[in-house]
């Protein structure tokens, strides 16, 4: 086999094993299939261009091409989704007849809904895509640290929404203190 034969059964092997992943990253922040679809593989078109960038951990390596091209499709003035889909979520009500657990879940979303979009970005990355602080890093363009960094602070941020009185506005997060209390 001659390097463009092997460069494209290996490329082949990594769609064939990616594919999935990168639709299902792609259909949670957009909850429309079709577009998802078109997105997912604008992001291997992406990954085939820049296939000899590639580095080891190639599945995070997609995702942050995915999460560009989602950027680039939003900025492009199409409509973002008003709520973030919860595509594989289990309906914990109807799981064990529990109308308190469908309240927790409730209140997950709504306080979900209130972070930042950096912030929910960077829960889905642990939650729903299950990467390591290595793959998150690798997602977001940053080191491991800043990536642990961001997010413990995002959990932080989720449980204090938890546990604080309901409200429609955003998280906004707090000002740093100043040293000297003037500001």
């Amino acid at each position: 086999m001659s390097v463009d034969q092997d460069e494209h059964a290996a490329f082949e092997r990594l769609f064939s094993s990616s594919y999935h992943l990168v639709l299902r990253y792609c259909y949670r922040r957009l909850g429309d299939m079709e577009c998802a679809r078109e997105l997912a593989q604008e992001t291997f078109v992406v990954a085939w261009r820049r296939r000899r960038d590639a580095p080891g951990l190639l599945v995070p390596w997609l995702y942050g091409i995915a999460r560009r091209v989602l950027a680039d499709h939003w900025r492009a003035g199409r409509a973002r989704p008003v709520t973030v889909p919860m595509t594989d979520r289990v309906d914990v009500g109807e799981a064990d007849g529990s109308l308190e657990a469908v309240g927790l879940v409730q209140d997950l979303r709504q306080a979900f809904a209130r972070l930042s979009e950096s912030d929910r970005e960077v829960l889905r990355l642990v939650t729903w895509e299950n990467l390591d602080m290595a793959g998150v890093a690798r997602v977001l363009g940053c080191g491991r640290a800043a990536a642990a960094v961001r997010v413990f602070r995002a959990r932080q941020r989720l449980a204090r929404l938890l546990n604080a009185p309901s409200s429609t506005a955003p998280m906004r997060r707090s000002p740093r203190p100043v040293r000297g209390g003037v500001r």
